[in-house]
């Protein structure tokens, strides 16, 4: 557990903000170029010129979508702290489990989303993993389910029933038609699927940036015992139940996609990279698909830290441990973090139920993973980060080795 990835930092050009982008704590995006400086590997956690410490997250499902928000509201100054969680979730006061990360500038987020779970269905483009990070931080999801709107209706749903042309094992709301149907149409116009993402979470004052993943299309899809043609991923992860354990998954699509804009820049150019703890096979797993993506995570002098979505030997959400069992690891955080491997991960945060866990190459820490509320995923996310920043300032006291 004391190799860690021996980088020297290439310089390049940061990746631009989104027009309008918000920023945690409300203020403007700057407009400077300043372009992260060179750093030799080893030099601990620092912000750059203009004071942003530079935080890339890859995520996926609801998992990833709560993990962000911890992180938004774990960067963002204390006092605007509050109007970063949801309604009903906010309490009033100094919030005892309110993080205190030391930070007193501000931080830029950038969210790498899944779109691996993408599907289209009444012809409409839907991207569950990007709306449930947009819904998430902006205040518009429906906190019990974690997914989908808040105070939802479903009136086109049964409309479409009555026509026998609907899809039962996938619920579309009112509301969610209104982000599907605009992407649609902004799809058809020609815009990229990146475009469209941050037209759409301009809406919602996000306080990140939301990435696709890929501006080319990738799908999901198993390969099932006792089924002729490959399932795509949502019909056999909500209609069938996530049953039976597929031969195999394949991400179609992916060995032509190219990353998005700005994915290959961020991981760049980021002080800390974070993997959320999403399924590790077809959220993370699919995004490291993508050609590029993965070899920028070896490659990024930044260190690199993981969060076990594993507690205990289960899953701590949904059926990863189906898809585990599919691609041959063990439903452990150990296994998980082996899976990925030291030449990807610097870090791995897992569970006090996992405190022995040990990976070769690989730093762990154990800390409490439950995230029964933001204040405890944002100290979740602050310790992922103290994890980066005491790899981070160990490279700068010791000389490097490659593992």
């Amino acid at each position: 557990m004391t190799d860690v990835k021996s980088r020297s930092r290439q310089p390049g050009p940061e990746p631009p903000d989104e027009p309008g982008e918000a920023m945690p704590d409300g203020g403007n995006p700057r407009a400077t170029d300043d372009r992260a400086p060179e750093r030799p590997a080893g030099a601990a956690l620092a912000t750059p010129d203009d004071g942003r410490l530079r935080v890339v997250v890859l995520a996926g499902g609801v998992g990833g979508a709560r993990f962000t928000r911890g992180l938004r509201a774990a960067l963002a100054p204390e006092a605007d702290r509050a109007a970063l969680v949801p309604n009903d979730a906010r309490r009033t006061g100094t919030n005892p489990h309110a993080p205190r990360t030391g930070l007193t500038t501000q931080a830029k987020i950038t969210v790498i989303g899944n779109t691996g779970d993408d599907i289209t269905l009444h012809g409409l483009r839907i991207c569950p993993d990007l709306d449930t990070v947009m819904y998430t931080l902006g205040g518009g999801v429906h906190e019990g389910q974690g997914w989908g709107r808040a105070d939802e209706t479903f009136t086109v749903r049964g409309e479409l029933a009555a026509y026998g042309a609907s899809v039962p094992w996938f619920t579309l709301g009112d509301r969610d038609l209104a982000t599907h149907l605009l992407r649609t149409q902004w799809l058809a116009e020609g815009r990229s699927l990146s475009d469209v993402t941050a037209k759409l979470a301009a809406r919602w004052h996000l306080g990140v940036r939301l990435l696709p993943m890929s501006d080319d299309p990738v799908e999901t899809h198993v390969e099932l015992p006792g089924f002729r043609e490959l399932v795509h991923f949502q019909e056999w992860w909500v209609r069938l139940h996530a049953h039976p354990v597929p031969i195999r998954f394949v991400a179609v699509g992916a060995e032509h996609a190219r990353p998005a804009p700005g994915v290959l820049e961020a991981i760049a150019a980021a002080d800390a990279v974070l993997l959320a703890p999403s399924n590790p096979v077809v959220s993370i797993g699919t995004i490291l698909a993508v050609p590029g993506i993965r070899e920028a995570l070896v490659a990024t002098p930044a260190p690199v830290v993981g969060v076990s979505p594993i507690i205990g030997g289960a899953p701590v959400r949904g059926m990863a441990d189906v898809c585990l069992t599919a691609v041959g690891v063990a439903t452990t955080a150990e296994a998980v973090a082996a899976w990925y491997g030291p030449e990807l991960l610097d870090g791995w945060l897992v569970d006090t139920a996992d405190a022995a866990t040990r990976v070769p190459g690989i730093e762990v820490r154990a800390r409490p993973l439950l995230m029964t509320d933001v204040w405890a995923a944002a100290a979740i996310a602050a310790d992922a980060l103290d994890l980066a920043r005491q790899i981070a300032a160990r490279r700068a006291t010791t000389e490097p080795r490659d593992r």
